[in-house]
């Protein structure tokens, strides 16, 4: 069982894809010859043996590729982080960040744009907006949504992922994996 902390196990998921590749590669130069030319391995067992082995190393690596991966995910469904007021877990933070938050903020700011082009219309036409159920013109804009509302969710999506990114860092350097 090896032990060691994410950001070390992270690094080495690096240094593993690149041996992966550069072993992909040896082994596409020796997959065929000329019958006539000698064999550049012969010594070694020759290229058969060579890509046999080779492919065995790149299953071996794959192995510990994914031992690695499901380590980490393991414990990231483990770790239960608070910022701002809201707690989940790791991995739970991790699908947020690449899953919602982008979608999210999207769709916020559209929301924020539409209504914005909506006021501005509505103001060049001589129009002004009203709240719901005021008196008001047939021309006038009604908002349906609490702007200011929609301005502090946009904020705090934008604060949460800058505390995320350190909390992410600091776990990834304290939090040890076993695999």
């Amino acid at each position: 069982m090896n032990k060691t902390t994410i950001t070390e196990a992270l690094a080495e998921l690096k240094t593993l894809d690149k041996r992966i590749s550069s072993k992909r590669e040896s082994i596409k130069g020796f997959l065929t010859r000329r019958e006539g030319l000698k064999d550049p391995l012969e010594k070694d067992g020759g290229s058969m043996e060579f890509i046999k082995r080779e492919r065995q190393a790149l299953g071996d690596l794959n192995a510990r590729r994914i031992n690695i991966r499901t380590a980490i995910q393991r414990v990231n469904h483990t770790i239960p982080i608070e910022i701002c007021g809201v707690t989940k877990t790791l991995a739970e933070w991790l699908t947020w960040r690449k899953e919602v938050a982008p979608d999210e903020q999207r769709f916020l700011s559209q929301v924020r744009q539409a209504v914005l082009v909506e006021r501005t219309n509505v103001t060049r036409q001589g129009g002004s907006v009203v709240e719901a159920g005021k008196d008001g013109k047939l021309t006038d804009l009604v908002v349906n949504v609490d702007e200011a509302q929609l301005a502090k969710e946009h904020e705090q999506i934008e604060e949460i992922l800058g505390t995320l990114d350190g909390v992410l860092s600091l776990k990834n350097a304290t939090v040890t994996i076993e695999f």
